[in-house]
């Protein structure tokens, strides 16, 4: 027991002999450096070296191969959505000419028929306004001329008789009436008896009937003539004359046949599908016997020049400049393709291209920028539209900044 207290005593002492060291020396450091200089106003400073930074050289982004323009659906109009295709005129893979006939609708013979009938109306029509401008055949006016001079003939060959029978039955009357004076003068002296004298004044009243029935048959022969050669002269004047409210009416029946004719041409012309421009078939949606559906007939495009469509993160955009070259790999085709950035896009869209990575962002916002490719590369994947592909644009082959 004495041993145990004796041993912590010792400790004690031990400990307190520490402390009283330790304060001392902090005492002493103290006052050191209050005594010694500022470390900044001597000639033994320690200068560090700047820490290097450093500086993005490329952005890597996912992305697409796509033909210049991007890919068209060939189809038809709205209004013939639904229509059968009766000849397909091409084949995938297919390179075509702007303005070839891609296929043929089922309902082109009909529509040829409904253009034909229509140009067999304008040559009628035609046909009728050259008649109304040459006005009546020689034969129909020499003919109605004749009518003219038969009427005229007649007219004065009726006056002619009418005449001498009217002169005729006025000679005779005037005879019949010398012979009734003398006969009443015979009554009245009692030579003759009164029914001699009215048979020989009868006879005058007789004559005056019919004088007065062919100066009527004169007159009613005359007008009637007179009618008819005014009726004939009218006629003659009409078929010789070209009025120009015929010519115009004509006119306008023509031009109505030709308006027929241009609408049956366009309707024809839209079972006809053409190929909006050069390119290549990547795509038959509908062939022959089928319906045109929604995504039209073919996918066409202009495989001659491929674009990479690189997605950019918004975040990296402000680096992008038209001119920087890029490296397109994939697994889709061997070695590396080369381009240039050619357009930056306008608008912040979401990520389509999201690759192999289930931890990939899906609502990532990025800008599409498009990489024309050189000739050579375009050439390499002209079959392999909508690869996915990786891109690294090279940040540093441009000096000059994004306007």
């Amino acid at each position: 027991m004495n041993d145990l207290k004796l041993r912590n005593k010792r400790l004690n002492s031990i400990i307190m002999v520490i402390m009283a060291v330790i304060a001392s020396s902090a005492t002493t450091l103290a006052i050191t450096n209050q005594i010694k200089p500022s470390p900044a106003k001597t000639s033994t400073t320690v200068n560090r070296l700047p820490r290097k930074k450093t500086f993005q050289t490329t952005v890597a982004a996912l992305g697409r191969l796509e033909p210049q323009g991007e890919v068209i659906n060939v189809s038809v109009p709205t209004l013939l959505q639904g229509a059968r295709i009766e000849k397909l005129l091409v084949k995938s893979g297919e390179q075509v000419k702007k303005g070839q006939v891609i296929a043929i609708l089922h309902n082109r013979n009909s529509l040829q028929g409904s253009l034909n009938q229509a140009r067999s109306q304008v040559n009628i029509a035609q046909a009728n306004l050259d008649k109304v401008k040459a006005g009546a055949k020689i034969g129909e006016i020499t003919a109605q001329k004749a009518t003219i001079a038969r009427i005229e003939a007649e007219l004065q060959g009726q006056k002619a008789t009418q005449q001498a029978t009217i002169n005729r039955i006025q000679a005779e009357l005037k005879n019949a009436k010398t012979d009734c004076n003398r006969y009443q003068i015979l009554y009245q002296n009692g030579a003759i008896s009164a029914s001699e004298k009215d048979n020989i004044c009868i006879k005058a009243q007789t004559y005056q009937e019919q004088l007065i029935e062919a100066q009527t048959n004169r007159d009613r022969t005359i007008a009637t003539l007179n009618q008819q050669l005014a009726e004939s002269q009218a006629t003659l004047q009409q078929i010789s004359e070209v009025r120009p409210v015929d010519v115009a009416i004509a006119q306008a029946e023509l031009n109505k046949a030709k308006t027929a004719v241009q609408r049956a041409q366009a309707d024809l012309d839209l079972a006809y599908v053409y190929a909006p421009q050069d390119g290549q078939i990547l795509k038959i949606h509908s062939f022959a016997g089928e319906m045109v559906d929604q995504q039209g007939i073919v996918a066409l495009g202009k495989t001659q020049q491929m674009y990479a469509i690189a997605e950019v993160y918004e975040t990296d955009i402000h680096q992008i400049n038209l001119g920087q070259t890029a490296t397109i790999t994939s697994e889709g085709f061997s070695g590396k393709l080369s381009g240039k950035v050619d357009e930056i896009g306008l608008q912040i869209g979401k990520k389509d291209s999201l690759g192999t990575d289930p931890a990939a962002d899906v609502d990532a916002r990025v800008v599409e920028v498009k990489i024309r490719l050189d000739s050579l590369s375009s050439q390499k994947v002209r079959g392999l539209t909508n690869l996915q592909v990786k891109i690294l644009i090279n940040l540093n082959s441009l000096s000059t900044t994004k306007s």
